[in-house]
């Protein structure tokens, strides 16, 4: 047992507690203060959100023993504060809150974007917001709530605050007993540096989570694919959603990809290594890529080896595409869905290739353009349907 001395809201108390004890669980156990609610318990959906010597904290992965000596503040703690009476006054007005399960975390995320924010900018708001999950009101009445609350407190010439951690370590851990923490250096402008200059992409290998297996063939002989590969550029511009920034180069790919699937939108930037092996006419693609909305990381790699079919004159290309992803997006994922969507994916990315290898380069899509997720899932209803059907009328063979 560790002895840890709190200030919790305004009060303080001592408790002996085991080291793998979570704030929250120190919160609601131990001091009965069980405004402060448990859901995911991975620090993802937000419910558990506290204030640790005023910063936003997830108090479930957050242990106990590292916040010795800090200033805590739940939920409870904000019964007379000003900007959260005004939030949950907000909330009530613009219908904000259903079944209340997330609403405590919301709160102390949102007084912190109205101490801080200068105006009410929507986009700012979503950001500040993504942390914390809501499965009843669709986000539109809260985002309005925070928004109304910081456009009244700068009508009334009240300035938003400099927030923020101010040291690194563990929350709470900016105190004297704390000897590993350190100081957050003053942001530095962002300096480019030469292509010639930048060093060779380190991207360690790892074991995908899912691996999804797809083959697909082109009526063009094995040389001309592999040749066809060699240029990174070309090969993006058939990937729907995939954008590159710079020079690519085998060693070094830098980028993004946009997925839209109905109100579900990501964009993961990040970098990629190139391997080819001109004998066996086979490569492999391992990169890694994150989106900030979503606080969502993926690492991934697509093997393809190159088969000739009809004596040479056409050409099968095998994948093996496999990530691991983690963050808001794997939570919500479903592996039946993604496997569907990725079928139809490299399905596309087929027909553009097959076009560029014919010499067709305009029809194939812009770099820019987004994944159609309402016609990649109607199309998905569409088949399943059709496969329903078959096996009633008894015209589809056994499932």
């Amino acid at each position: 047992m560790n002895s840890v001395e709190l200030t919790v809201n305004k009060r303080v108390i001592q408790r002996a507690v085991e080291p793998r004890t979570s704030l929250a669980d120190m919160m609601r156990d131990t001091l009965d203060l069980t405004g402060t609610h448990l859901g995911c318990e991975h620090g993802v959906c937000g419910a558990c959100t506290i204030l640790v010597d005023g910063v936003p904290t997830r108090s479930c992965i957050t242990y106990a023993v590292a916040c010795d000596g800090a200033d805590v503040t739940t939920i409870e703690g904000l019964d007379h504060d000003e900007i959260a009476t005004e939030l949950r006054a907000a909330f009530t007005s613009e219908h904000a809150l259903q079944c209340g399960y997330c609403t405590p975390g919301m709160l102390v995320s949102a007084r912190d974007l109205v101490k801080r924010l200068p105006d009410a900018d929507e986009k700012q708001i979503r950001i500040g917001m993504s942390g914390n999950l809501c499965r009843c009101t669709g986000y539109v009445g809260i985002v309005r709530a925070v928004q109304s609350v910081i456009t009244e407190r700068r009508a009334r010439d009240i300035a938003p605050e400099d927030g923020g951690r101010k040291v690194l370590g563990p929350a709470g851990s900016g105190h004297n007993g704390c000897v590993s923490s350190q100081k957050l250096m003053p942001a530095q402008p962002a300096v480019s540096e030469p292509a010639a200059a930048v060093a060779p992409l380190n991207i360690p290998d790892f074991t995908p989570s899912t691996t999804l297996e797809q083959q697909f063939t082109v009526a063009h002989p094995p040389a001309k694919v592999f040749a066809l590969f060699a240029d990174i550029a070309a090969v993006a511009s058939c990937l729907p959603g995939a954008t590159l920034v710079g020079t690519p180069r085998p060693e070094r790919v830098e980028g993004a990809i946009r997925v839209k699937i109905g109100p579900i939108s990501a964009n993961f930037n990040g970098a990629a290594r190139v391997e080819r092996d001109e004998a066996n006419l086979s490569g492999r693609i391992l990169g890694v890529g994150n989106d900030q909305r979503s606080r969502s990381t993926t690492q991934g790699e697509i093997r393809y080896r190159l088969v000739p079919e009809v004596d040479g004159v056409a050409t099968r290309v095998e994948l093996s595409i496999g990530y691991s992803l983690t963050g808001m997006l794997a939570q919500v994922g479903r592996s039946g869905l993604v496997r569907d969507l990725a079928g139809r994916l490299v399905a596309e990315f087929a027909g553009n290739l097959d076009r560029r290898l014919s010499g067709d380069v305009t029809s194939a899509p812009s770099a820019a353009a987004d994944l159609n997720g309402v016609s990649l899932i109607l199309g998905l209803l569409r088949e399943r349907a059709m496969h329903v059907v078959r096996r009633l009328t008894g015209r589809g063979g056994s499932a």
